[in-house]
């Protein structure tokens, strides 16, 4: 059955700055991990995690990151 107009997504968008001045955009994020007290620290929280586990498949690390902020 396709989604009503206007239905919330499953996912949030951020863009991802890292220390070494790359930038990835797009980055998705599961809403029901966002929000409460915490806002969207658990995203920053979330994609460092999503890094470790490209790092470790590429064996290329990835550099910190810097900054999240929603796409």
């Amino acid at each position: 059955m396709p989604r009503k107009p206007g239905s919330k997504s499953e996912f949030v968008l951020f863009d991802v700055i890292y220390e070494d001045g790359a930038t990835r955009s797009n980055r998705r994020v599961p809403r029901d991990i966002l929000g409460g007290l915490d806002g969207d620290e658990p995203a920053r929280a979330f994609l460092e995690a999503q890094d470790q586990e490209i790092a470790r498949m590429s064996r290329h690390p990835m550099a910190p990151i810097k900054m999240v902020r929603r796409s």
